[in-house]
């Protein structure tokens, strides 16, 4: 199961809508269950108006229409927020259906009604991925996704239970750990006490439910990414009634063959980097797959681990054991992806031969990208503990769960001997170890050995046990180079619809249809799919261009091959190397400023760059970087707003360490993202004049 929806990891949380320190009426205790539909406004909301209004953001970029506030049952009493376009509201729930464990829970909602006159046409609802983080911090993005819907259509996005503005758990101890240990997990689980099985996906769908009840609505468009598949499979299944048509995007099943070990992980990593390095040229000139590639760093760092010092996309140093994990970290997670997939099989290669730089700082970045939490932990940005609720809660384990956690290690112990027998290879080249050694919610194997033992009446994996798929309109996305929710997951999804339907985006990661996804393919079958029922045109699924791999690093600008000279070039070989070295720093530079949400980070070898925004503008000012060890670039590049925005650079180049001396400047320019044109390449190195095309430096 997904631990974070990664193709959006590192991006930065929306603005607050909750001000810090507001929290929701009735939630001094952790936030719990649900009732089911029986249970419908038997209790009164709550909810602090003043605050609400204050903190929200608006979402839109042009004033909207407003509307009359939309009639609601008294349980769910809806305000406008502070924008006016959309109405805020709490619906509070029992915590637990049986009524073993007595309180009750806010359920954060919000609602945004179609823009034309007359009476909507449907209900669009948004469901997040993780588990963990809230729907309403992504409502950007799904608000971007359903915008050429909204003008007939209401939206409904609500925050599961246990996250954001409904009472996000905070378990402060896992929330604030760097690393997550067993130990933590359990002492989270022990923290919770009988709450620990209220936290299901199953009871996140009542509430969906409820609230849907309370609005008087009676189908819905559903909308889930990553983990939200998750939810949205398990909505279906105990609330078919509800359900027009469904889009799952990056989906994983509910149940399978092998589940607990996640058979399909390795198979779909080692797929993404060899279909991508076969699909560009300089990768695929050399002898081998991209795995072949990897493999000699591979065993390289088996035979000497050792510790290591990485610096991450915002510029922070982090410590760790650079080692077949550290390796595996980088190659299951995809964080970032378009880095990690570029990047890899190149670093490896520039290990392998003595320049340990380029792997390290995969490593490092990797580390901070797979930390879910926001810079202050902050639980209603992302909860911990509400993620290892669910993952200890819901899916199958390698062991069982109805154990003694002391047992439970015995069982663990037991499978995995046999595992080690039977299937060494199941996360080839890694072995099962090796696999295991990642971050345990990356690995999942370990993660919920001490997670306590849910009592008889709420048992583990109640969200997947005799799961019954409605015959409603279903359309899964896929990207073909995702390894977190695979492609043959999706397939399996797909299959478990009467009528289900799959979808492969070629060359792209986890979760499409949303605005950072590789291309705008995926949003536009989402919404002909939710507006009609039907699939529609899908040709565009097969034109999104391979990725970029970087062919090399390198430690001298001289081991660089040439710029491509142009007429009016009077520049010589050596001049033509500078002007390469100088696109690969820029490239190099522009892949981490896209991630980075600190403001400023440092080049690869040295030097150091800064990041501002102007308007839809991106702005980042390089001081000395220094991607070749002897070529120290200086100056500003900016690129335009979109998928393939427009990057514009002037640079100087010295010669470096030291303080150098100039040896020229140049003007680039090129389209990002995947637009496949050459970088322009004007200025002078020396006293010659250079006229080149280089390689698009895009990842």
């Amino acid at each position: 199961m997904p631990h974070r929806n990664l193709e959006f990891g590192a991006t930065p949380a929306a603005p607050g809508l909750a001000a810090p320190g507001l929290a929701a009426p009735g939630l001094a205790a952790p936030g719990l269950s649900a009732l089911g539909l029986a249970a419908l406004g038997l209790l009164a909301l709550t909810v602090l108006w003043p605050a609400l209004g204050d903190a929200h953001v608006n979402p839109w970029p042009e004033p909207q229409p407003r509307h009359s506030v939309p009639a609601a049952d008294a349980a769910l009493t809806l305000r406008p927020c502070r924008h006016g376009s959309a109405y805020c509201g709490y619906l509070e729930r029992p915590l637990d259906p049986l009524r073993h464990v007595p309180g009750s829970i806010a359920i954060y909602v919000e609602y945004y009604p179609h823009s034309a006159p007359g009476k909507a046409v449907g209900t669009l609802v948004a469901t997040e991925g993780g588990p963990g983080y809230p729907a309403t911090e992504s409502r950007d993005d799904y608000l971007a996704l359903f915008r050429p819907l909204m003008s007939q259509r209401d939206v409904v996005i609500m925050d599961n239970r246990g996250t954001g503005r409904s009472g996000a758990i905070d378990c402060h101890a896992l929330q604030t750990a760097e690393r997550w240990t067993v130990e933590g997990v359990a002492a989270c689980g022990e923290s919770l006490g009988s709450k620990a099985a209220l936290y299901g996906t199953a009871y996140a769908a009542d509430d969906l439910a409820a609230i849907l009840n309370a609005l008087h609505v009676n189908k819905v468009n559903l909308y889930g990414d990553s983990y939200g598949t998750y939810f949205e499979q398990v909505f279906v299944s105990r609330h078919p009634e509800l359900v027009q048509n469904v889009v799952l995007d990056g989906a994983y099943p509910l149940t399978g063959p092998d589940y607990a070990w996640y058979p399909t992980y390795a198979p779909a990593m080692r797929d993404k980097f060899n279909v991508s390095c076969a699909r560009s040229a300089a990768c695929a000139a050399l002898p081998g797959s991209s795995l072949d590639h990897i493999r000699p760093a591979l065993e390289s760092l088996r035979q000497a681990p050792f510790a290591a010092t990485g610096t991450d996309v915002d510029g922070v140093e982090r410590h760790f054991e650079a080692g077949p994990s550290a390796l595996a970290t980088v190659m299951f997670s995809a964080a970032p992806a378009a880095i990690t997939t570029a990047e890899t099989d190149a670093a490896s290669r520039a290990f392998a031969a003595g320049d340990r730089l380029p792997l390290l700082r995969l490593m490092a970045e990797t580390a901070a990208a797979v930390d879910s939490r926001d810079a202050s932990a902050n639980p209603r940005a992302w909860s911990a503990g509400l993620a290892a609720a669910v993952m200890c809660g819901d899916p199958p384990q390698i062991f069982d769960m109805q154990l003694s956690p002391d047992a439970r290690r015995a069982d663990r112990d037991r499978v995995l001997d046999a595992r080690r027998r039977d299937h060494p290879d199941t996360y080839a080249p890694f072995t099962i170890d090796e696999y295991r050694g990642m971050p345990l919610d990356y690995s999942f194997l370990d993660e919920c050995v001490g997670w306590p033992v849910a009592p008889a009446d709420h048992p583990a994996g109640t969200s997947s046990a005799n799961a019954v798929y409605p015959d409603v309109p279903a359309l899964v996305i896929s990207g073909e180079l995702d390894d977190i929710t695979t492609p043959a997951d999706g397939a399996a999804v797909a299959a478990a619809f009467p009528h289900g339907v799959q979808v492969r985006i070629a060359n792209s990661f986890h979760v499409n249809a949303l605005p950072r996804a590789r291309s705008n393919c995926a949003a536009r079958i989402v919404r002909h799919f939710i507006a009609t029922g039907a699939t529609g045109p899908t040709a565009c699924a097969a034109t999104v261009p391979p990725l970029r791999l970087v062919a090399q690093f390198a430690t001298h600008y001289a081991e660089v091959s040439p710029a491509t000279p142009l007429p009016g070039n009077s520049a010589d070989p050596a001049a033509l190397r500078i002007a390469a070295a100088a696109v690969a720093t820029a490239g190099d530079v522009l892949a981490r400023a896209k991630v980075n949400s600190s403001g400023h980070g440092v080049g690869l070898r040295g030097g150091t760059f800064r990041i501002t925004e102007k308007g839809e503008v991106m702005q980042v000012t390089l001081n000395g970087v220094r991607w070749a060890a002897d070529l120290a670039v200086s100056g500003s590049m900016q690129r335009s707003a979109g998928r393939n925005g427009r990057v514009r650079a002037e640079f100087t180049l010295e010669d470096a360490p030291g303080p150098g001396r100039s040896i020229g400047r140049v003007r680039l320019s090129w389209r990002d993202g995947n637009d496949p044109t050459r970088v322009e390449i004007e200025g002078q190195v020396g006293k010659t004049v250079l006229r080149a095309r280089g390689v698009n430096p895009g990842r």
